[in-house]
């Protein structure tokens, strides 16, 4: 079987440039580390702003 778990990063607004709240570099390491694989990275539609709001990693492991 397989055990999917998805991450969700949320993308802020900080002095003149928008970043996310988390390194997702190191979220990815973690997950690794958990026996988790990189599957996909999401970002939603771009809205008017340019912007994403939001980052999703999607992670898949055996078990």
């Amino acid at each position: 079987m397989i055990d999917y778990k998805i991450v969700r990063i949320e993308v802020k607004n900080k002095m003149t440039r928008r970043v996310p709240e988390k390194d997702y570099h190191e979220i990815i390491i973690e997950h690794g580390r958990l026996g988790y694989r990189l599957v996909h990275m999401f970002a939603p539609p771009l809205y008017t702003h340019g912007m994403a709001d939001y980052i999703e990693l999607v992670f898949e492991r055996e078990y």
